[in-house]
């Protein structure tokens, strides 16, 4: 079996960092030398001074996004802090680059204070397009995005909304493939986290309009003490804010009580959770996407055994692997070039929409286009700044 881990170490000794800046123009006379720096660069200067706008068009702005962290939730790895938090920060924005032409770059933080996450972001903004928050705790992670919404680039929480989009995107298909009806499909989602709360509300409200969500009818959502529900005093209020658009019927007991005849398990909180029985206690045939890295909450052949006709997971070496380098390059893509100033629900369900219309004839075994696939990032791109331009012109 193949020791990524080892292999990582050893590439990651030997580059020192995977990525490097390279210019745009050539420094090699003095007249190259005059029009990068000084003098001729006051011009565009004084441009801008006179529209801050302007330097969308006259700067690296227009193409650049900041990915920042604290370190306090990466990957499976917990509070880890900002250093060791930069080897995935780098790797996702060499994965901006790569798929979707974005010169990104690692903002790892000495904080994990909320407002002071929020003072840096907006300290830093004027030389970027976007922030891309990542793997920001949870419930600090709600408040720092929506503190952020109003600095005129988009601010997306991939943790989140990528996971969602994703996910969205393989419960369509899985949908189409076994014949069934999106809206109707009961869905049980546990993990009540940054995931959680950004998948139930997007697959609720999905087609929203006029504050009315019109998605997926029946969705409840699961923590560690079993459902989320009305009655119950312990809800933090992240949590509380979940009762409005699920739940409708208050039921109440543990995840394996509420997976009771439920189409769609997904499952972004741990592993080892379940066991083929209760994949039996399901509907026929159902859904199980068990996201859990790096073991999921149950394992591909278990939920098989269950009776589960479309699984998939976070990782790369099983079928239906649902990964948010599917989203993330192409919807940042798409929003910087409609200049949009921030990602709306609207540009993320495009989003989703265009990931599964890329699934070129879906089967149970593959829902999503394979990870690596180029083509992906520019569709998306293309259907968010449709919808970026139809939403704020």
């Amino acid at each position: 079996m193949t020791d990524f881990f080892e292999r990582s170490l050893i590439v990651h000794e030997q580059l020192r960092g995977k990525l490097r800046v390279m210019g745009t123009m050539p420094v090699e006379s003095r007249d190259d030398l005059s029009l990068a720096y000084t003098p001729g660069v006051a011009r565009p200067c004084e441009a801008i001074a006179e529209n801050p706008n302007r330097a969308r068009d006259l700067t690296i702005k227009h193409n650049s996004v900041a990915v920042v962290s604290d370190g306090s939730a990466v990957l499976g790895l917990g509070n880890i802090g900002p250093h060791a938090a930069i080897p995935v920060m780098e790797g996702k924005a060499l994965l901006f680059r790569e798929f979707a032409g974005v010169d990104a770059w690692p903002i790892c933080l000495d904080t994990q204070d909320a407002d002071e996450i929020i003072t840096t972001v907006r300290r830093i903004a004027p030389v970027f397009g976007g922030i891309n928050l990542e793997d920001i705790s949870a419930p600090r992670c709600f408040y720092i995005e929506d503190a952020l919404q109003d600095l005129g680039i988009p601010v997306f929480h991939d943790d989140q909304h990528g996971t969602a989009i994703v996910l969205l995107a393989a419960l369509i298909n899985a949908a189409r493939v076994l014949d069934r009806d999106f809206t109707k499909l009961r869905v049980v989602v546990n993990g009540a986290g940054a995931a959680g709360t950004a998948i139930a509300r997007l697959l609720r409200c999905a087609g929203q309009a006029e504050d009315v969500c019109v998605g997926v009818e029946d969705v409840v959502v699961c923590d560690s003490k079993g459902a989320i529900h009305r009655d119950r005093t312990d809800l933090a209020e992240y949590k509380r804010g979940l009762l409005p658009y699920t739940n409708r019927s208050n039921r109440q007991g543990s995840l394996h009580d509420v997976l009771e005849n439920a189409d769609v398990f997904i499952g972004v909180s741990k592993g080892g959770l379940l066991q083929s029985e209760d994949i039996t206690r399901m509907a026929k045939n159902p859904i199980v996407l068990a996201m859990a890295n790096p073991i999921p909450e149950i394992m591909p052949d278990e939920a098989h055994r269950g009776g589960a006709a479309v699984v998939g997971t976070g990782r790369s070496d099983f079928p239906n692997q649902i990964n948010n380098v599917l989203v993330f390059p192409g919807i940042f893509r798409g929003a910087l070039d409609a200049g949009a100033a921030v990602i709306s629900d609207e540009m993320k369900t495009a989003a989703a929409n265009a990931l599964a219309a890329a699934t070129l004839n879906p089967t149970p075994e593959r829902v999503l286009p394979d990870p690596l696939d180029k083509s992906v990032a520019p569709q998306i791109a293309a259907a968010v700044a449709r919808a970026a331009r139809a939403e704020f012109g």
